[in-house]
């Protein structure tokens, strides 16, 4: 199965109020990572000393990156059609939707999957169910969290464990599937039609 995975960093965790400066993308084909995608986003605003405590972005680090109405189309290219997943998803999905909203830009059409609710169900009884819990579990290799090309690369490796393991056990792990086993309404983003005002629903 192809898919993306894909991770955001941010000024905070309010998608109303706070901004993106960093978005990582992997292309996977099953286990194997084939192409990435990562890019550091100027959010037009100082970033918060406890975010960079988190994910090591500073202010020097995103001075003269793009601004990220200049990257949503480029995501939304390396994304095209394809299922994409990630872990804790709607945190993820409400900060690309909040500037896919405002921008009205060109979004990825895939359905958004979210790994964190798959593993709860796939593999029952772990100590909890934070990414780099589960990297550790299953022997990913691993170096660095809470850089979103990295972390996308762990959640993809964790997403082809999930469905290796559902194909194993023969039970069914189609889209529809795997939306019902996360139980909860499927995630797509918005779609707008160039030089439109009107919303395009795929």
């Amino acid at each position: 199965m192809k898919f993306i995975a894909f991770d955001l960093e941010t000024t905070g965790i309010k998608p109303k109020e706070d901004m993106i400066v960093e978005i990582g993308a992997v292309l996977f084909d099953g286990n194997r990572a084939v192409k990435g995608y990562g890019v550091l986003i100027n959010p037009g605003c100082p970033i918060p000393p406890d975010a960079s405590a988190v994910n090591g972005i500073t202010n020097e680090m995103v001075a003269g990156k793009p601004k990220i109405t200049e990257v949503l189309a480029d995501f939304a290219d390396f994304c095209g059609d394809l299922p994409l997943v990630a872990h804790n998803a709607p945190f993820d999905f409400k900060f690309l939707l909040e500037d896919i909203k405002l921008h009205r830009s060109t979004a990825p059409t895939g359905v958004v999957l979210d790994t964190l609710p798959l593993a709860r169900k796939v593999f029952p009884g772990l100590p909890n169910y934070k990414l780099g819990t589960l990297v550790r579990h299953f022997g990913f290799p691993s170096g660095t969290f809470h850089r979103a090309e990295e972390d996308s690369t762990y959640c993809g490796l964790l997403f082809d464990r999930i469905i290796q393991t559902l194909e194993k056990r023969r039970e069914p792990c189609g889209m529809a599937d795997l939306i019902r086993l996360i139980g909860k309404s499927e995630m797509r983003f918005p779609q707008y039609a160039p030089q439109s005002n009107q919303l395009d629903l795929f």
